[in-house]
């Protein structure tokens, strides 16, 4: 019974601690990495007027179950599917009614404001060159520090033809990101607000300065172009050396072993053999 109580009381914590999040935090924590607000459709739609083109019920239904929206066949859930290719939205960590409802109530009042606070990072469209390529490279790498202090891409992640270890493995491969997030602009948004479990903490209190998220979407943009390098080859490098380094030590702690105490060894067997 008392069980009982406690995983209730838990719950019950849980579900007001939900209810409580600052819907502008969670908005940008949770959902700018896909959707803006008058700043153009990335991964999802542009929310600007979104409460003028589905009433409230709806789009809190929709939050907390996308699937369910679209399992019962609903019309407009269906041609949102079509425009996303086929990708349905997961639903939003720790989204409840009382949640989706403050943030559908935060959408409405976004949207008659000129410019929303979620419209999204203004990446510049000018073409890259080859020093911003070689700014985000450091970047990525750590060989130059990011102004707000977060960690280096590469101790998370990797792209084809890296030297060295060949970066992290904890992340996804970045080497077609670019293409992934369907160019500059969604990758951008994604710099600016990653939403990953892992990413979101780290980069909340070190976000990426307009500047730094140009040069690494110059950096991925033409790592895409370049469709990569062969991979294999420095793990393969890395493989032998170790193979290597192990039959090296392997053989000369062999010799080394063979030649302990044959000294005394000799004596004994003499000894044994009746000889002085």
């Amino acid at each position: 019974m008392r069980r009982h109580v406690v995983l209730l009381c838990a719950l019950a914590a849980l579900s007001a601690s939900a209810a409580a999040q600052d819907p502008a935090a969670y908005f940008k924590t949770n959902c700018m990495s896909c959707h803006t607000v008058g700043g153009g459709r990335l991964a999802g739609p542009d929310l600007k007027d979104v409460t003028q083109r589905r009433d409230k019920a709806w789009l809190v239904q929709w939050m907390q179950s996308p699937r369910a929206v679209l399992d019962s066949g609903d019309a407009y859930a269906q041609k949102m599917l079509q425009d996303s290719r086929g990708v349905v939205m997961p639903p939003p960590a720790g989204m409840n009614p009382q949640l989706a409802a403050a943030l559908v109530d935060l959408l409405d009042a976004e949207s008659k404001l000129p410019r929303s606070q979620f419209a999204g990072v203004q990446i510049s469209d000018r073409p890259f060159n080859q020093q911003d390529v070689a700014l985000g490279l450091a970047l990525f790498t750590g060989e130059k520090r990011m102004a707000n202090g977060g960690p280096a891409c590469i101790s998370c992640h990797t792209m084809k033809g890296m030297t060295g270890l060949h970066g992290g493995r904890l992340g996804p491969d970045l080497t077609l990101v670019y293409e992934r997030l369907q160019g500059r602009k969604g990758l951008g948004a994604w710099l600016g607000a990653p939403a990953s479990p892992t990413m979101a903490p780290v980069f909340k209190a070190t976000a990426l300065s307009n500047d730094e998220i140009f040069a690494m979407t110059a950096l991925f943009e033409h790592e895409t172009k370049q469709r990569g390098h062969d991979d294999q080859t420095p793990l393969l490098n890395f493989f032998l050396l170790g193979v290597g380094g192990a039959v090296v030590g392997l053989v000369t702690f062999d010799r080394i072993w063979k030649k302990r105490l044959t000294g005394v060894r000799r004596q004994l067997v003499h000894r044994s053999r009746g000889e002085e």
